[in-house]
Order: structure tokens, then sequence, then C-alpha cells
């Protein structure tokens, strides 16, 4: 059974940071492509960053510069650092491995 299991979400001020982890496990983690999406109220799940099993990262361009996903495969774990977040970087977020399997999500709210 493969389980993905999103934290680090929280309430944070306009351009303060969080750290996001998602730990897996029923997968062969170190071969596998992850990922984090994101979905706003009222708006489509969107692509925030992915990363290949050799280390290859792809961001969205909203937030290119400013997050950074890495991996660390003797954890089975992905990580997401947001820094400089904004009121628009407010959603729930998701981790997935191979846009397969899914994570349940952790809530992120950027506000003062």
């Amino acid at each position: 059974q493969v389980t993905l299991v999103e934290s680090g979400g929280g309430l944070v001020q306009p351009g303060g940071s969080l750290r996001l982890s998602c730990a897996a496990s029923g997968i062969i983690f170190s071969t596998s492509t992850m990922g984090w999406y994101r979905q706003a109220p009222g708006k489509q799940r969107e692509l925030v960053a992915t990363i290949t099993s050799g280390g290859s990262t792809n961001y969205a361009d909203p937030v290119k510069g400013r997050f950074s996903i890495f991996r660390d495969n003797a954890k089975n774990t992905v990580y997401l650092q947001m820094n400089s977040l904004k009121p628009e970087d407010t959603a729930l977020y998701y981790c997935t491995s191979w846009g397969v399997h899914w994570g349940q999500g952790t809530q992120v709210t950027v506000s003062s």
C-alpha cells in the first residue's frame, strides 16, 4: 500500500518561509519522480515542482527562485522549501509520486 504523508503547512506572514515534508512508503522511493502540486479554493490543482530520481528539478514559473524541491532517499522523504511567500501561494499542497499516488495535502496560508 502506497502512503504519502505531508506535513509542515501552517499560517505564515507574507515574506516568510515554510518547509513542507512528504514521507513516502510502499514505493521504491529512490527511483520515483516526486512532485508537489497545490490547489487554491476555486482553482484547479497546479504543478509546483518536481524532482526526478537523478535529482533533476522543474518548477512552475510563479515559484521559480523562491521555492526549492529536494529529496532524502535515506528517509524516503521529499521536501519543498518555500521562501518569500506571497498571499497567492495560499493553497492546499499535495505530494505525489509519478502523478499517480497522492497524499492528503497540507494547508499553507499566507496572510498578515
